[in-house]
């Protein structure tokens, strides 16, 4: 199946669509970059555009009603953000936010929906997508209960390098801490201890990817669980 015009399909769902159903959907694309902290929706305000990330990650949270937060799911070039438009709602729970500087492909919330409704590839991509998200989302609230701060941090340094695409993160210890909903100095201690094993290396903000198979191996199997899900549905694609 040949692809048109690859300098826009470096998001694996756009990438897995046919030339007749690219090239119907290309007029509408816009290209944005935006940088850490931007906010692409807030809980429960009307979606008026979905985004198509080629690096980057978009965070989904829900904010609880004393402000605290927690991160539900993370977004990077493999998928789409705002699938709960194309299941039904024109609303989100979730707050969006660009962690890392995202370059995304967005596209009118309407130009979607329609293109959803003919039931070609782009609708049984983004159906497939849902469901890995969904896995997503699932393994993260067992994660978040059952789980050490040790493991929970392994999950989302290795969540976060897989749609970075990279081995280099810019994020606050204070930033994870929200994203997993505990104590910044339970990260600070588990970062440390990453360190201390030669794991990662952390300075600033600035986390780098040291040894791959052994954070793997530090790693809760809600990670593993996950990744399985995505390659399981997804691979072909991205």
């Amino acid at each position: 199946m040949r692809i048109a015009d690859r300098r826009h399909v470096a998001n694996g769902i756009l990438a897995g669509l046919p030339e007749n159903e690219l090239a119907r959907i290309r007029p509408r694309f816009e290209r944005v970059d935006l940088p850490l902290g931007s906010v692409v929706h807030e809980p429960n305000a009307p979606l008026k555009h979905v985004y198509f990330p080629l690096s980057g990650i978009i965070s989904l949270l829900n904010i609880m009603e004393d402000g605290s937060c927690g991160e539900v799911a993370v977004i990077g070039n493999e998928g789409v953000e705002s699938v709960v438009l194309f299941m039904g709602g024109e609303r989100s729970p979730s707050r969006g936010v660009v962690q890392g500087d995202l370059s995304a492909i967005r596209l009118p919330a309407r130009a979607v929906k329609e293109e959803f409704a003919r039931g070609g590839a782009l609708q049984r991509l983004l159906l497939r997508y849902t469901q890995a998200l969904m896995v997503q989302m699932g393994q993260t609230v067992v994660c978040n209960r059952h789980h050490t701060v040790d493991k929970q941090l392994c999950r989302w340094l290795l969540l976060s390098f897989d749609r970075m695409k990279s081995d280099h993160l810019m994020m606050t210890q204070e930033l994870i801490a929200n994203m997993l909903g505990v104590r910044r100095e339970g990260v600070t201690c588990a970062a440390r201890r990453l360190q201390e094993d030669g794991l990662i290396q952390y300075s600033r903000g600035h986390i780098t990817l040291v040894d791959r198979p052994g954070l793997e191996q530090r790693a809760c199997e809600c990670y593993h669980v996950v990744r399985r899900e995505y390659d399981r549905l997804l691979g072909a694609y991205t």
